[in-house]
């Protein structure tokens, strides 16, 4: 009997494998799970690294609470018994993640994106005034940006299914921020190098959205994808807000050029940091926990293929098989009369508060600014609602057309009701209500381009935005002479309300949720 406790004692004391174990069975164990999701981790180093990555501290303490050891478990015979689903990550391990820091990183940039693009739109009236440009010519300063912007979607959306969103989105920001720092240099220097400024800057800002978008294809379930385009593009449109807002200050204490300066040198800033905080997949970060790792990769719907792996990505995507689908078309027609309201309104406001209301130029910069801070907040409340719909059963395709329909229906109704306001605090609410519903598409179309082709996201999201500029560029110099030529800009509004009111018919009768085979025959 003795030595019956005794023995019993012992096997009582014996250390177990809890979650710091460094035990070879163990860490072989985790490494298999992640060969079997991220073929690439294979290697001896890759295991070694993972294996040795430290534990995040909310994943010590959830372990803990539910009992749980992380890693497959070795069942008595020798094979591993297999994981159960990772549960839905609290509020706070949520903020706390990798993943989020990723996406704020993003918010932030997409912020530095709007806010150098949208100087100009307060800066333009003061230049106008200096150097006697017309409206159709100052339409024509600010479309300038356009015309870079239309080159380099399709060519980024392609580095970036190669290359990943990372290294291209670094690229990216160094130049359009070198731009924006430069532009004053070249305002005093000639209209052509103005000019070229502008462009650069849109070719760079070419590669902002595929970029945000394959990053948050990689990072993200899809259960959060739309929560986490909406926490980006929050930071989008708040960038509108920012310049808008702090241009005319700073110009009224630096002069006209120094929102530009500030701004550009934040954008240098901005790279330093995303270079050495973060990966462009999850598998790579040095920090993330186990945990969250294994979070991502069990709720992805697709494998994660490796970044310059040839047989994964191609480098000459299928262009005419893309465009042999309507779904496509669906994403494109969509784009196209999203940028066409969004540039309009981004473009035209302040100078419509300052002709049809007569207010100072501070005054419309605020008036116009507020719609895009609405357009923030509801672009969250989009994402979560458009997350809660799918996790409560609606199919991904019902969402995305209630959604999309939102977005355009919504602003389309609220032009008409602007046509009619006769102050200006009037016309600032249906301003609002516009651009706040606009913001719904972001839980549209611009999420279903990672849905029908994930392997293809970047370059039909480059695809779609071309579509999408050329909408922008006509809707930014038509308006300037169609006000030439009319005398207002109500009938403009008209026409802009009449193309949402299609585009919402359109997008509803051929668009889809599901992914769509682009490299089969057919």
């Amino acid at each position: 009997m003795a030595s019956l406790l005794l023995s019993h004692n012992r096997a009582l004391l014996a250390p177990s494998p809890g979650p710091l174990s460094r035990s070879p069975n163990a860490s072989r164990g985790t490494n298999i799970a992640l060969s079997h999701h991220f073929p690439w981790r294979s290697s001896p180093s890759a295991r070694a690294k993972t294996s040795l990555s430290p534990l995040h501290p909310w994943k010590f303490l959830r372990n803990q609470s539910h009992g749980e050891v992380p890693g497959p478990r070795r069942a008595a015979s020798g094979s591993f018994i297999p994981e159960s689903e990772p549960q839905k990550p609290s509020f706070l391990e949520f903020v706390t993640s990798e993943r989020v820091k990723v996406v704020s990183m993003l918010g932030l940039a997409l912020a530095l994106c709007n806010a150098d693009r949208v100087v100009m739109s307060v800066a333009i009236v003061p230049l106008s005034q200096a150097h006697g440009w017309s409206q159709s010519f100052a339409g024509i300063v600010q479309s300038s940006f356009l015309w870079g912007y239309l080159m380099s979607p399709i060519i980024g959306g392609a580095l970036v299914d190669y290359y990943g969103g990372k290294i291209v989105m670094a690229c990216g920001v160094t130049l359009w921020s070198m731009a924006t720092f430069l532009t004053p240099w070249a305002a005093e220097t000639s209209l052509r190098a103005l000019l070229a400024m502008r462009v650069l800057l849109g070719v760079a800002e070419g590669v902002a959205l595929p970029s945000m978008n394959n990053m948050i294809l990689r990072w993200f379930p899809q259960t959060e994808r739309s929560g986490a385009v909406g926490i980006a593009m929050a930071g989008f449109q708040l960038g509108n807000a920012i310049g808008l807002l702090i241009a005319p200050i700073i110009m009224s204490q630096a002069g006209v050029f120094g929102p530009f300066v500030i701004f550009g040198l934040f954008g240098f800033l901005w790279v330093l940091v995303w270079l050495f905080a973060t990966s462009s997949t999850p598998d790579r970060h040095p920090q993330i926990s186990r945990y969250e790792l294994k979070y991502i990769m069990k709720s992805q719907k697709l494998p994660m293929p490796d970044i310059k792996e040839p047989e994964k990505s191609r480098m000459i995507p299928p262009f005419r098989k893309l465009l042999s689908k309507m779904p496509t078309w669906a994403l494109i027609s969509a784009n196209a009369m999203h940028s066409w309201g969004y540039f309009v309104i981004l473009s035209w406001m302040p100078i419509y508060f300052n002709t049809i209301y007569h207010v100072n130029l501070r005054e419309a910069a605020w008036f116009s600014a507020l719609p895009w801070v609405m357009m923030a907040v509801l672009g969250y409340v989009a994402g979560a609602g458009s997350d809660m719909l799918i996790r409560n059963g609606t199919s991904v395709t019902s969402t995305r057309k209630i959604m999309q329909s939102i977005g355009f229906v919504g602003p389309g109704v609220a032009l008409l009701g602007l046509n009619m306001a006769r102050n200006p605090f009037v016309a600032s609410a249906w301003l609002t209500a516009a651009v706040g519903l606009n913001s719904f598409s972001h839980s549209g179309f611009l999420v279903n381009l990672q849905e029908i082709a994930p392997q293809y996201a970047g370059v039909l999201h480059g695809m779609s935005n071309t579509g999408g500029t050329l909408a922008a560029i006509i809707g930014t110099v038509g308006a300037g002479f169609f006000v030439e030529q009319m005398g207002s800009f109500r009938g403009f509004l008209m026409l802009t309300s009449l193309l949402y009111f299609i585009s919402a018919i359109f997008w509803d009768i051929f668009a889809t949720g599901e992914r769509i085979n682009f490299n089969g025959a057919g």
